[in-house]
Parts: structure tokens; sequence; C-alpha cells
């Protein structure tokens, strides 16, 4: 989905306006981008930032007035805390060297079937963490594919993949994309006269990535790095399969008999979170960029010898990270549909339960995705339209939302709606499971939001105000419809992050609502495997298909 074009203010010029139809000054300040915003305008702003800032301001409350602030020092705060940075760091480590070494091999060289690679490398987004761990340890148990296989060999295998091992292997398979996306985009983007200099110059191969090509993507290497990071630290499912406690897991098991330590350990979680949130904004402030000025062609380097060891890298990577869990959850899948076909076994799982717990996952993210749109459209107007200090504010307020992670929201909500008798009503109800999403992942539609507020001409907002329009009329009969295509991609990222949230839906969902991610949790803690695979497929194929459409699509045409 194509993002549209942006029109910047030099392309209206006072010279298409006749004095005898001037517009008013100001509309010329607004034209500018300069002048206050309106007022309307800014309280809704000022409102967005209170919304934003709520979980994370009762988190930071009731640890202070909790009197539990000395339990960040004690041994039992500090080890998970340990834990979690210490997984964070390896994975962020090994993501960023797989998604830089997949990048330059599917953008910069001449590999067999690039076109392929750059199509599959990112995939494995469509797997939420838990269901990729729930695949790879139900391969291996008695009865899963790869025990199956290897006992066939006549291997007893009693590999069990758990602890830190398991969970840095499983996050980095399905977090390396979000350091092979950036760095792709911005190895496509590099002028081939840079590295073709430097050849000219006697320097070998290496010399040239290490002098040349390292340099220009190290910013977008550490932008994806930190986003691994983050999304480390607040991961839930994951680690919780894996038998790794970290600071997640803590606050989870200590958040029902001993809550000031679960908000003591969620304001640590919130404080790491944010560290990491401000180190990623000033790479993107200070990193190093040269810009292609006419030369969009990209240099292949051929791998010679070195073709054979490629494929291999490339081929294990796809193939642990997106092949291996599909065709073991097809396995377990397919091995319950027949079980039950020979009448052996009855599964314990209808169509119909299927088709429920899809549509209310279709359902809920497609209301999370529109109510996003709406509430972060005054921050892009703002920042579009006004450049208004404000904007910024506010714009910092809804990404700090994406950094506090879901469990952290999830947990705060619950105890603010028990705890402020005015909204004790709200307990278990949807407006607050989609306020928690819409908090959760409000700041992935922010920059799409501004995009599209920026495509639109402002002398058709010029003419329209002439002919008498509103300012909701012209909302809705110009800006919007030139809006939209910009606007549904940003719906679609949060629709599409919606669907595999997992501790947020767990803890807030309403009684008896249930999902794909909360039906598969639970299924797999029952240890229902072909039910819980049939779910995973059919929550994997709706994600792929987003991912298609919203990430694959958009940068294979980049490129």
């Amino acid at each position: 989905m194509n993002e549209p074009s942006t029109v910047t203010p030099s392309t209206v010029t006072p010279s298409t306006v006749t004095p005898s139809t001037a517009v008013p000054d100001r509309a010329v300040r607004h034209r500018a981008g300069s002048g206050r915003p309106p007022w309307d305008l800014s309280v809704g702003a000022i409102a967005v930032a209170a919304l934003f800032a709520l979980p994370g301001g009762y988190v930071l409350w009731r640890a202070l007035t909790g009197g539990a602030l000395h339990l960040l020092v004690e041994r039992r705060a500090l080890e998970p805390l340990w834990r979690t940075i210490q997984l964070a760091f390896l994975v962020s480590a090994s993501a960023a060297l797989t998604g830089t070494a997949l990048a330059w091999l599917t953008v910069r060289t001449d590999l067999p079937l690039r076109r392929f690679w750059r199509v599959v490398a990112p995939l494995p987004l469509v797997y939420p963490s838990f269901v990729g761990a729930a695949a790879f340890r139900s391969g291996l148990t008695p009865g899963g594919i790869v025990h199956d296989l290897v006992g066939h060999l006549g291997i007893d295998l009693q590999f069990r993949l758990q602890g830190l091992v398991g969970a840095w292997l499983v996050l980095t398979l399905f977090t390396y994309p979000y350091v092979y996306l950036p760095v792709a985009a911005r190895l496509s983007a590099l002028p081939s006269s840079l590295e073709e200099n430097a050849r000219l110059l006697g320097d070998r191969p290496l010399q040239v990535f290490r002098r040349v090509v390292l340099p220009q993507a190290s910013s977008s290497i550490a932008a994806g790095a930190l986003l691994v990071f983050l999304y480390t630290v607040s991961d839930f499912g994951a680690v919780h399969l894996m038998r790794f406690e970290t600071l997640t897991q803590t606050i989870y098991r200590t958040r029902l008999f001993d809550q000031g330590r679960s908000f003591a350990l969620a304001l640590l979680l919130l404080g790491l979170a944010l560290v990491v949130v401000a180190a990623e904004r000033t790479v993107a402030r200070h990193g190093a960029r040269t810009e292609a000025l006419g030369d969009r062609s990209s240099l292949r380097i051929p791998l010679g010898r070195w073709k054979a060891p490629a494929i291999a890298t490339c081929s294990l990577v796809v193939g642990l990270a997106l092949f291996a869990p599909a065709v073991s959850l097809a396995d377990w899948g397919l091995f319950g549909w027949f079980r039950q076909r020979r009448g052996l076994a009855e599964l314990r799982l209808d169509w119909g339960d299927v088709a429920g717990a899809t549509w209310s996952t279709v359902w809920v993210s497609t209301v999370t995705a529109v109510v996003a749109i709406a509430v972060v459209l005054p921050v892009a107007y703002l920042l579009a339209r006004h450049r208004s200090r404000l904007g910024g504010i506010v714009n910092g307020v809804v990404v700090a939302g994406f950094a506090i992670p879901g469990l952290v929201v999830a947990i705060s909500l619950i105890f603010w709606t028990l705890h402020a008798s005015p909204f004790e009503f709200l307990i278990g109800t949807m407006p607050v499971l989609v306020f928690a999403y819409v908090v959760h992942f409000g700041a992935l539609a922010v920059r799409t939001a501004q995009v599209a507020v920026s495509s639109v001409p402002r002398q058709m907002n010029d003419a329209a105000r002439l002919l008498g329009a509103g300012r909701l009329r012209r909302f809705f009969t110009v800006d919007l419809p030139i809006m939209a295509p910009g606007l549904a991609a940003g719906a679609g990222l949060v629709m599409l992050s919606t669907m595999k949230e997992l501790p947020a839906t767990l803890l807030v969902s309403p009684i008896g609502f249930r999902t794909l991610v909360v039906r598969i949790w639970d299924t797999y803690e029952a240890l229902y495997l072909a039910e819980m695979a049939i779910l995973s497929l059919v929550l994997v194929a709706i994600s792929a298909l987003l991912t298609w459409f919203l990430v694959v699509r958009r940068a294979d045409h980049l490129a």
C-alpha cells in the first residue's frame, strides 16, 4: 500500500490567487504552517496526551505511594532485571547481525533467487513470539515432527529447548526482521558510486563494506536493534513458554498477592523501556547518512565461491524462522484432524469456536485501528499543519505509550478501574481493552497520519474555505478522501499488532471474550496441541495477509 506523495508548501504560490479573491491573512498564515493552531485542536491534543500518560502515570503513582520502592534494590528484583537485560542484549546483538547479513546478501550481492529471499525474509513477523515458541517446543516433544524424525534415525532426542538459550533463539528468529527491513531499505537507497570509488582506490570488498557500507547503514542497524531490545524486554509469552523468568514474568506472578512489588517492578520495566526509546530517538537524530543524488542503482557484488555458504545461511535462517514453525503447527493440526476423522479422538475444538475467535480478533482489531487513527489525528495536524511545539510534546507522550509494555498497561488499567470509584463500571469491559490497545499501539499510526495530513494540497483547503465550507465539512469532503490511503496504512499496522498482543488481551478482556491469541494460549497451557496448532495457523494466515500488504509489498516496491 503506497503512501500518498507529499505536497510541499512551496507548491502553493501567491500568484495563483487573484487580488479579487485574495486569501485572508489567517489563511495565508495557516498555509505557511505558522500561527497558533485552533484552540479546540490544542485541547484535543492535550486530552490525547493525558489519556496516553494515564497507564504510566498510574504505575508511577502506585509505586511512589505504595512504599515499595525499597524493593527495587532487593535480590528478587535485581535478578529478573539482570536476566531481562542479559536476554535483551543477546537478542539485539544476534538480531542485528542476522538482519544486517540478510539485508546485505539480498540487496547488494548476486545471491541466486534474490527476489524470493527479499519476499520471505520479513515474513517471520507474522508469528507472535509465543506462537513461535510453542511451535518449537511442540516440535521437539514426543509426537512432534522433529522428535519423530530423529527417532526414525535411531536417535533418542532428550533435548528440551528452554531457559536463556531457548528464549534467545526464539526471539532472535522472530525479531530480526525489525533490523532487516530498515537496513535493506537503506542499502537499496545507498548510491553505488560510493563503493565504486572505494574499489577504484584499491579497497577490497571487505574493506569497502567496513569503511563505506557499514557507516552508512549504522543508524538503521542501531535503530532496528534498539527496537528489538524494546520488544524483548516487554515480551511475555515466549519467555513464559521457555521457562525463563524476566521482569514481565515476575510482574505477572506477583500482580495479585504482592501488588506493591508488582508495581515497583513495573516502574523498573517502564524506566528501562523509556531509556531504550530515548536512545533510539538519539540514534535517529544523529545517524550519519549520505543521500543519493540521482543515482539509485544498487551495486551487485559477486559472491563467487561464497555463493553456496550464502544460500545456506539464508536457507537456515528463513527455514528456522518461517518454515519450521509452520511445518510443526501443520503437523500437529493435521494429526489432530486425521485422528478425529478416524474416530480415535475428538478435537476439543469445532469450527464454530475457530470462527468465533477469528471474528472477535478481526472486529476488535478493526475497532482499535479506527479509534487509534481518530485519536492521533489531532497530533498529526499539529505536527504537519502548524508545526506546533505542543504537537511535538504530545507526540513524545504518544511514542512513550508504545514503550510501555502491554503487561504494564494492562495491570495499571485493571487496578485503576478497581480503585477509581467513578469508573468502577468499566471493570472488565470492551472500552478498557480497546483503550489499552490504543495506548500501546497508537504510536504506530502517528507517522503515517502525519504524512497523510501533509499530502493534502493546502490550496484545496483554501479554495474550500473561500467557498464557505466550514472546518468539519472541509475535513470530510477535502482532507479525508485524500488522506484515506495513508490513514489506512497506519490503521493496518495497528490492526496487525493488536491481533498478536497477548498480555493485555489475556488480562483485560471481558469475561467470555476470547480472541485467537487467548484461545491459543489456553489450549497450549492445557496441552491441547492439535487445537493450538489449528488456531495458530488461522492467526498466522491473517497476519501474513496483512504483513504482505503493509510490509513486504511496500518494501519490494521501494526497492
